[in-house]
């Protein structure tokens, strides 16, 4: 694993060794008993992150990610209003906190059967958290190599497909990307995935086609591209955001490619949480969605940038180098930025 910067997170990295070596309400009436042998996909609406669980049809659950620790709360309501006990495959797609925030709590309050987690550390107090939350449960975190498979019967597989590498500048192509296909039906979850991670799964020549595809990175320019598009080919994009974001997300390139694929847009930040079932057939959203009652003109704001107003640079939304949220402030133009004494970032501002 990578050292952290820090002498003062040398601890951490102990931690994580010791245990790789160790060991809002729910808007569907039904329990999860009503649903064994279906699959239902809940992405459910967390604000500006992603979390999304998962009722598998051989009766086990999946967990990927639980939104931003302010929302914590919502996940586990979720979970309990469900009546549900035990999470048995739990993956944090990589940590940043948008992604990982609300885990502790899910860990504290949740028997949890298996973790995945990549290969990186962040040297942050929820991601310490999070594994002083694995370690006082003896739990153990497994990294999952890309190819490998979680589930692997003849009619239900859930397959890791990323990350493909070791090393990488930005922390978002870390991310754990996997597929679960059940007889007829499968489902993309990209965590916040970027163009290197998704030219690497295109070249592995994995079979990337999925009906519902979680488009990476809450709708971000920086993924979805247009030949990772034509790969996956869904009928169904579903974006977990949150409502007038400062990231200005979705962005206009991503919903314009969306639209002329043919592909149904489906929002948390417009329709809340949504639940996806299949059958192993056909799939069915089972909170009201339809195409022609969610039609509307959508309005993009002006793309924010991102000062640091400690070392007067701003940065794009998407940059890998963001500041901490107290040292950050939002422009609406390059022009606003600079003309505030700030100068761009030489890697995201072009």
């Amino acid at each position: 694993m990578h050292k952290f910067k820090k002498a003062n997170f040398i601890v951490l990295t102990i931690v994580i060794l010791t245990i790789l070596l160790s060991g809002c309400e729910l808007e569907s009436s039904e329990n999860f008993q009503d649903n064994i042998g279906d699959l239902v996909v809940h992405y459910i609406d967390i604000g500006q992150g992603d979390s999304i669980f998962i009722q598998l049809p051989n009766g086990e659950t999946s967990l990927i990610d639980g939104g931003p620790k302010a929302n914590s709360n919502v996940v586990v309501n979720y979970l309990k209003e469900m009546k549900i006990e035990k999470v048995d495959y739990l993956i944090a797609t990589h940590p940043h906190e948008d992604h990982i925030g609300g885990l502790p709590e899910v860990v504290k309050n949740f028997e949890i059967g298996k973790i995945y987690m990549p290969d990186k550390v962040a040297n942050t107090a929820i991601f310490e958290s999070l594994l002083k939350e694995i370690k006082a449960k003896d739990l153990k975190i497994s990294v999952p190599s890309s190819g490998e498979y979680l589930i692997d019967t003849d009619d239900l597989k859930y397959q890791v497909l990323a990350p493909n590498g070791e090393k990488y500048e930005n922390t978002n192509d870390y991310s754990i990307v996997s597929k679960i296909t059940f007889k007829d039906n499968s489902f993309l979850f990209t965590g916040d995935a970027e163009k290197t991670s998704e030219k690497e799964m295109i070249g592995k020549g994995y079979d990337l086609t999925a009906d519902v595809l979680k488009v990476g990175h809450h709708g971000s320019s920086t993924s979805t591209t247009e030949e990772f598009l034509l790969k996956v080919d869904p009928d169904y994009g579903v974006i977990s955001l949150a409502k007038d974001n400062k990231y200005g997300h979705p962005h206009k390139e991503i919903i314009e490619l969306l639209n002329k694929k043919g592909i149904d847009i489906l929002r948390t930040d417009e329709l809340g949480n949504i639940i996806i079932k299949s059958d192993g057939k056909d799939i069915e959203i089972l909170n009201g969605y339809s195409k022609e009652n969610s039609i509307k003109e959508t309005v993009y704001e002006e793309e924010n940038y991102i000062g640091n107003k400690n070392t007067k640079i701003y940065h794009s939304p998407d940059c890998g180098s963001l500041p901490k949220e107290e040292n950050q402030i939002i422009f609406k133009s390059k022009e606003e930025a600079e003309k505030e004494g700030f100068k761009p970032h030489e890697k995201c501002i072009k």
